[in-house]
């Protein structure tokens, strides 16, 4: 028991972003910081007025502290979080784990057994952009998204088997992908970028094509990100509808003519416009002109036209209202699946 508590009370600080000291402070000293290392350590459990102070200062029930932890992460490439503090990279990963432990134990109260099948297992390892675009199309076709426009790519990784994390983290960090105990394929975004939806659209589909794809290994790390930017360019706006939308050859292109296939396609100007170079549409000479343009008129950060649409998945709060409904699980227990007060959790739970 000391060791499962010393183990989650470390995960609830670096959740957090704080070291010894700095929690020490935000309780306000009335915990030291040698009595939190002891807590760390496994050599002392604090009681019960201490663990509700700890809850408070950390945003987690007391019930957290005892709750084992059954997610092991795969391998994170270490490109995704090397621009990030160290602190911060800690926020990212025990974020992901304390979410998906939550969730890992609610399909378990379910009954609920997900087996991810890969439609791209077979397919020969990737090193040019033209294999990228036959691996967009079958997978396209391997989950009947036909040619158009994919609408709430969240819920569409959900219903795939492929659990998404909204983590909280420093600007610096866009996303990334791992498996949960070696079968359970993870994408995670920073929900600090979802007021650009076009973003976070080819974020997941960015990981996505690091989670499916085999890449060639010989490749630079430049060159397999590359790759990854094409492909989810190509899912966005397959090749066929891209030719479709803009011809098959072109001198020019205008600025609301892009908006408007963005605001139908979610796909960010500047990606369609590299979209448009990769396909042969438009030569690298006028698009780097456009790109010129773009940054003199402040565009490269704020686009002039934006997306709207709705890129989140509600199948946690689904499954979650489900059990409650069932008499699965009891309104406290719901409470600490949704990380809430039992008095918040009760008054938005309506169950007849």
């Amino acid at each position: 028991m000391n060791q499962l508590f010393a183990d989650r009370f470390k995960s609830a600080r670096l959740l957090n972003g704080y070291s010894l000291q700095g929690l020490a402070d935000a309780l306000g000293n009335k915990v030291t910081k040698q009595a939190l290392h002891k807590y760390e350590k496994g050599e002392v459990i604090p009681d019960s007025e201490k663990i509700a102070l700890l809850s408070d200062v950390l945003h987690v029930r007391p019930d957290y502290f005892f709750r084992e932890m059954k997610v092991e992460l795969g391998a994170i490439e270490y490109r995704k979080l090397k621009r990030m503090p160290a602190k911060e990279e800690h926020k990212v990963i025990e974020q992901t784990r304390e979410y998906l432990s939550r969730y890992l134990e609610l399909e378990e109260i379910l009954g609920i057994a997900q087996e991810f099948t890969n439609p791209l297992k077979d397919f020969p390892a990737v090193s040019h952009h033209e294999q990228v675009e036959e691996a967009s199309m079958k997978l396209r076709q391997a989950w009947e998204l036909g040619t158009g426009p994919i609408f709430n790519i969240p819920e569409l990784f959900e219903d795939k088997h492929i659990k998404v994390v909204e983590i909280d983290a420093d600007v610096s960090f866009d996303g990334m992908q791992t498996w949960v105990n070696d079968a359970i394929p993870i994408v995670a975004y920073n929900k600090n970028i979802a007021d650009k939806l076009d973003r976070v659209r080819f974020t997941l589909l960015h990981e996505l094509g690091h989670l499916l794809l085999k890449i060639d290994e010989s490749l630079t790390e430049t060159q397999k990100e590359k790759l990854c930017h094409q492909f989810a360019g190509a899912m966005l706006l397959p090749k066929s509808t891209l030719l479709e939308e803009l011809g098959n050859h072109r001198s020019r292109l205008s600025v609301n003519e892009l908006g408007n296939i963005k605001k139908q396609y979610g796909i960010s100007m500047q990606a369609l416009l590299m979209r448009a170079n990769a396909c042969g549409i438009v030569n690298s000479h006028y698009t780097s002109q456009f790109f010129n343009m773009m940054k003199q008129m402040g565009w490269r950060k704020e686009e002039p036209i934006a997306y709207e649409g709705v890129e989140q998945s509600n199948r946690f709060d689904q499954l979650l209202y489900r059990a409650l409904a069932e008499e699965l699980i009891s309104v406290s227990k719901g409470a600490a699946l949704k990380n809430m007060k039992i008095s918040d959790f009760r008054s938005q739970s309506l169950v007849m």
